[in-house]
């Protein structure tokens, strides 16, 4: 009896290492996703995601590196220094009228690290999105998502609509706290950790908040759908076409990519990753209302369009962009937790880009003051 045991517990050991060979990668990639946040390796791990994730490489075209001509330099302030410390900024590139006025690096990072965008993604996928719709990919925006990505249909998006999707108004029920273990941003993740699916996930979602259209809710996963309709109107993935639509233009300093999850499909709420350089360059070509290197990259009409309020319920955000509150004519961000900003200010002439590494972003006031300090920033060129 006693070696029958034995026997049957040497099988199981066997049976679980083989498991644990088996789903090795899986395994680490899920314990990356646990100590990504951590103290001690966030600013790391924020310039180096292609060592914890799936990755897919972008092209950055054959074009030279576009240039950013130096103005005078800009000394921070005083107060931005306590800022910069206090919301563990890594990166901060600064231009006023097109010209690089200041660009500074911290906590070990450099101009050479690819930084993870977080939502500053979704801004890029929205460019992608006008210029994609200005070639006659989608019937209208008002034509439901079901249309394009019939994998929906049953699920919570049934019935919503492009416009529905692009403004955050799905009324998808999606609890977006990152600090919460089993929100649904974190199960999330833990898919895209252990290379499941974004497609299923996202049709796996059954439950609504509100009716689509009536309400606008910041759920992340609103951002998956639109790149689910793009791959369904184009037959292309996003990579391919954001390379030859937006990045080829720009003249990138560096090939950005992309997190990916199990079945390739890129993380475009997300997953990309570009210098902090090249994200100035991008907020510079949205202040120039979708021009670079006197190419209408994104059109005009669009660009207008994404950077003003469009949500149903009135409020402040546009297409995949953020309307910081009392907005100066034109004012708009690109945002992601952790702290990363593309922060535009045409009356100014004013494009910064921050990235950070921020464990405190959701504390009461830290985003008001953050907004006050780019601001300030702007004011003082």
């Amino acid at each position: 009896m006693l070696k029958r045991i034995l026997k049957g517990l040497l099988v199981v050991a066997v049976l679980l290492a083989a498991a644990a060979v088996w789903k090795r990668e899986e395994i680490t990639r899920l314990m990356a996703v646990n100590a990504l946040f951590s103290p001690d390796r966030i600013v790391q791990n924020f310039s180096h995601m292609d060592q914890l994730f799936l990755t897919r490489p972008l092209s950055r075209g054959e074009e030279p590196v576009s240039p950013l001509p130096p103005g005078a330099p800009f000394a921070l302030p005083a107060e931005v220094e306590a800022w910069i410390k206090a919301r563990s900024v890594t990166g901060l590139v600064i231009l006023k009228d097109g010209q690089l006025r200041h660009e500074s690096y911290y906590l070990g990072t450099g101009p050479d690290d690819l930084r993870i965008s977080w939502s500053v993604a979704k801004s890029f996928l929205a460019a992608l999105f006008g210029v994609l719709e200005a070639e006659g990919a989608f019937g209208s925006l008002d034509d439901q998502v079901t249309v394009y990505a019939p994998s929906l249909k049953g699920s919570a998006y049934d019935g919503a609509t492009i416009r529905d999707v692009l403004t955050m108004s799905s009324g998808v029920a999606f609890n977006e706290d990152y600090l919460d273990f089993w929100s649904d941003i974190n199960r999330m993740g833990r898919v895209l950790a252990l290379g499941g699916s974004m497609d299923g996930f996202a049709a796996g979602l059954k439950d609504r908040a509100a009716d689509p259209g009536t309400r606008w809710h910041y759920v992340s996963i609103d951002t998956h759908v639109i790149g689910m309709v793009i791959r369904g109107a184009t037959g292309k993935d996003i990579p391919e076409l954001l390379e030859s639509r937006i990045l080829a233009p720009m003249g990138l300093e560096a090939a950005p990519y992309y997190l990916t999850d199990g079945e390739g499909v890129s993380f475009v709420l997300g997953g990309l990753n570009l210098r902090t350089r090249d994200y100035a360059r991008f907020g510079q070509m949205v202040l120039q209302g979708g021009q670079w290197q006197g190419q209408q990259v994104v059109p005009a009409g669009w660009v207008q369009a994404m950077t003003t309020p469009q949500a149903a319920d009135g409020s402040a955000y546009g297409f995949q962009w953020w309307i910081p509150a009392d907005a100066a004519p034109g004012e708009v961000m690109a945002q992601g937790i952790y702290g990363q900003y593309i922060y535009i200010n045409p009356g100014l002439g004013v494009v910064i880009a921050v990235n950070s590494a921020d464990r405190g972003f959701e504390e009461p006031g830290v985003s008001g003051q953050n907004i006050a300090m780019l601001r300030a920033l702007a004011a003082a060129l």
